[in-house]
């Protein structure tokens, strides 16, 4: 299988590591990794999805939370290293299971669980829930419910950033179950021809609803070359690694950056919770989750070597001690909040006069 014919400042991102290399091929870059403050900041956002998540589930079982509720826990490193790599102006657009993506943008924690809760001061003013917040100034526009959506909405912010002669990107997340949507490819084939700055971003957890993606997607290990049809580049990134992550960002960036149109990222990783809140994932083995949580976790591979840097194990509980805090004032602060009042039912509604 060739690669999309792409510029020569591409041909290394193209590149996928190999375990070994033969005589005569060139010799793959070291395995990426941050500085020690990154790797901090990188600590406490994903710390602070995690804390996030784990208190949402909480809230659903006691009733606070009503309607669809999808967790982010697991996949904490793809969101938290595409932030790190982008730059004021880019924006992000996301699928459902989008709590992570909010967080990590820097939309207030109290407003996001205040909308998961259906209060006045929620994202939405109570209406939206948990797959219908905004925040322009953040750059964050939504979480969607309809599978495949983010790619034809993110395409189409690509186009007015190039419309418009910025040099903004639009980082553009859905899974690997919506990558099977026709939508996904027609707008693959816009964002190719007309050369629009957008990253698609494969968040692959394996299972989309309750099935494997080997059972649902023909060449299940290669979606990140579903773009080649198009003369769209992709590669796969190890998503439980958040340095690998940013690494694969920056230069997925700079690439679409410099004019040369869409770029494809398909991330490996895993969710650990199911589906949804409503979803005991029977589907696969508590072995299989067992051994993601002890051999791959994004936040315990991260802790680990910050602590191999030298950080004291003690300021990471510190962190971690504030990070509940802050979750836990959220949490309160969405069960206090009062909900909408009822005239809230007529407003951000558009109507037309027969």
């Amino acid at each position: 299988m060739t690669s999309p014919s792409l510029t020569p400042g591409a041909a290394n991102f193209w590149m996928e590591q190999k375990p070994s290399v033969e005589p005569g091929e060139p010799v793959p870059p070291a395995a990426p990794t941050l500085s020690p403050e990154d790797y901090l900041t990188a600590y406490r956002n994903m710390l602070l999805i995690r804390r996030f998540e784990e208190k949402a589930g909480q809230l659903y079982g006691m009733g606070y939370i009503g309607g669809f509720c999808h967790l982010y826990i697991g996949q904490e490193a793809v969101v938290t290293g595409m932030m790190m790599a982008k730059k004021d102006g880019d924006q992000v657009i996301t699928s459902y299971r989008d709590h992570g993506h909010m967080l990590v943008v820097g939309m207030d924690p109290k407003g996001v669980m205040a909308e998961l809760t259906g209060r006045q001061s929620g994202y939405s003013k109570g209406k939206g829930g948990s797959m219908h917040m905004f925040s322009v100034e953040k750059g964050f526009y939504g979480g969607h419910g309809i599978v495949g959506t983010p790619a034809p909405l993110g395409s189409g912010i690509a186009f007015a950033n190039k419309y418009r002669g910025n040099d903004n990107v639009c980082s553009t997340f859905f899974g690997e179950g919506a990558a099977n949507q026709g939508q996904v490819y027609e707008s693959f084939n816009m964002a190719s021809l007309w050369k629009l700055p957008v990253i698609y971003i494969i968040e692959n957890n394996h299972y989309a609803m309750g099935t494997s993606v080997e059972r649902a997607s023909a060449q299940a290990k290669e979606l990140h070359h579903r773009g080649m049809a198009f003369g769209i580049p992709g590669r796969e990134v190890d998503g439980m690694d958040v340095a690998a992550v940013r690494a694969a960002g920056e230069e997925a960036l700079a690439y679409v950056r410099d004019g040369n149109g869409p770029i494809i990222l398909e991330m490996q990783t895993y969710r650990y919770r199911g589906h949804s809140m409503s979803d005991p994932a029977k589907y696969r083995t508590r072995e299989e989750v067992q051994d993601m949580r002890q051999h791959h976790d994004p936040i315990e591979l991260v802790h680990k070597r910050l602590t191999d840097l030298g950080r004291a194990e003690d300021e990471l509980k510190v962190i971690d001690k504030d990070i509940r805090a802050i979750v836990n004032e959220a949490a309160q602060f969405a069960q206090d909040e009062p909900q909408p009042d009822a005239g809230e039912l007529w407003t951000d509604v558009v109507a037309t006069k027969g």
